[in-house]
């Protein structure tokens, strides 16, 4: 099976661009199964045989479009919590100021959110090697990448854990996960007072959950 990082012999950068440009449309058009490597060289205005100059099969073309996507978002969320979590100033605004904007990135990446569903919806189609890959750069490990800046606001006694990343989790479950699976991920796009309701709520809920005195009245009963 092939691996996750595409083949640079031959070709022009742009012309891989174009590849890759064009096959994010196609797959997150036609999904993983449906989609051709012919219909990828068509609008990409290169021959089929480019393609392979760049990508070993369509399994890694998949792969690393879906990535260099899953990189890009990961990126922008990095800048927004640097933005609103690294220096707290009110807890519950700083928390729903990045929840909010995050939810609104959604809308900066058609594209990548467009091949989000089709890894949904074909997931029990796409090799095992996708997924895996998929697992660890893409919306399974956001939490991880919240869980640091969660635990250094709990090292300032703002909140209370156990466990960072199941913290983190919750905090994406109650608003993040909300927002995309009620838009099915960017396909419906939900008005912004539904969003800052969900998102408003959900901040709120997390905080009861591991605002310190909450946790201590939690240990109590």
């Amino acid at each position: 099976m092939s691996g996750a990082v595409p083949s640079t012999s031959g070709g022009l950068p742009e012309k891989r661009r174009a590849i890759s440009q064009a096959a994010r449309r196609v797959f997150g058009r036609e999904g993983y199964a449906r989609a051709s490597l012919d219909v990828v060289a068509a609008e990409a205005d290169v021959a089929k045989r480019t393609i392979y100059n760049h990508y070993t099969s369509k399994e890694q073309l998949f792969l690393s479009v879906a990535i260099e996507g899953a990189d890009a978002v990961t990126e922008a969320v990095r800048v927004l919590m640097e933005r609103h979590l690294r220096k707290i100033v009110d807890l519950e605004e700083d928390l729903t100021a990045f929840c909010l904007d995050r939810a609104r990135a959604v809308t900066e990446f058609p594209e990548h959110f467009a091949l989000v569903r089709t890894i949904h919806a074909e997931v029990t189609r796409l090799p095992d090697a996708v997924l895996e890959k998929w697992m660890a750069h893409g919306p399974p490990s956001a939490h991880q990448r919240l869980a640091p800046y969660l635990q250094k606001i709990a090292d300032r006694k703002l909140l209370e854990f156990d466990d960072a990343e199941k913290a983190a989790n919750r905090l994406n479950t109650l608003t993040m996960n909300d927002v995309l699976i009620r838009s099915f991920y960017g396909a419906v796009p939900l008005p912004e007072s539904v969003v800052e309701e969900i998102i408003t709520e959900g901040v709120q809920a997390f905080l009861c959950l591991y605002s310190p005195s909450s946790a201590a009245l939690q240990q109590q009963n």
